[in-house]
């Protein structure tokens, strides 16, 4: 029987709204409970060098009162790699990061990158945190985060859904198989298969078709959904797509 998915829902944007006004609603630490009570596998957050929307103050209290795994997306920099060996969370997800961009763009370039990753891993390890390297679903990067000793990777699926979005039909199927073939890729290699950015019900469900998918961590679209459903809604039905997706 095939395994079940997990969920990772990311609570940053439930701050994007806070940070709106200004004040202290809405709670993304309330947000990340509710997400575990409606059956989230884990949380993850991306405390940004520009801090757009998860503050520190959230990271300290998600890492002190979640009783889920908390995935702590950060860039590879000396402050965050500082953080992260402080606050311990279960997984450090190193993802780039440009001040100037809405959202992550991209994979981080691990083969370009290497030397000043081998020492940033290695300090995340050594802290106890689960290291992920968001990445290309390319060969090159995969097997350069096998090299670096990384345990887990996370496939980056933006350019498949911005196709999927703009009704791409020829490029979204390359972009699937894209996608299929890096993660039998990096599976071959030991390394656990994660999926993240732009997924929503209908990508998600297609996605968890590919056997060696293990976790997606989706965030913007589940709490924009939210708002017309409720979150704890919105999880199910995503929950219940990746399900029927995986043939559960």
């Amino acid at each position: 029987m095939a395994e079940r998915l997990r969920l990772g829902v990311n609570i940053d944007h439930v701050a994007t709204v806070r940070n709106a006004r200004g004040g202290a609603a809405p709670d993304p630490v309330r947000a990340a409970q509710l997400a575990v009570a409606a059956g989230a596998d884990g949380i993850t957050a991306h405390l940004r060098e520009d801090r757009r929307h998860i503050r520190d103050a959230d990271m300290e209290r998600l890492a002190r009162e979640l009783t889920r795994p908390l995935n702590f997306e950060m860039g590879a920099t000396e402050e965050m790699i500082a953080l992260a060996e402080r606050l311990k969370p279960h997984a450090a997800c190193l993802v780039p990061e440009k001040r100037e961009e809405r959202t992550t763009e991209g994979g981080l370039d691990v083969v370009g990158q290497r030397d000043q990753l081998v020492p940033k891993i290695a300090r995340l390890k050594a802290a106890g945190c689960r290291v992920s390297l968001f990445i290309e679903p390319d060969e090159a990067p995969i097997a350069m985060a096998a090299e670096l000793g990384a345990p887990v990777v996370e496939l980056h699926t933006g350019s498949w859904c911005e196709a999927l979005t703009h009704g791409e039909t020829d490029a979204a199927e390359a972009q699937f198989a894209r996608l299929a073939r890096g993660a039998a890729h990096a599976a071959a290699l030991g390394l656990e298969v994660h999926a993240g950015h732009g997924l929503d019900f209908d990508s998600a469900r297609r996605l968890a078709g590919v056997p060696e998918f293990v976790e997606f961590n989706i965030g913007h679209f589940l709490i924009g959904e939210a708002i017309f459903t409720g979150l704890d809604a919105a999880i199910g039905r995503m929950r219940a797509a990746m399900d029927e997706g995986r043939g559960l």
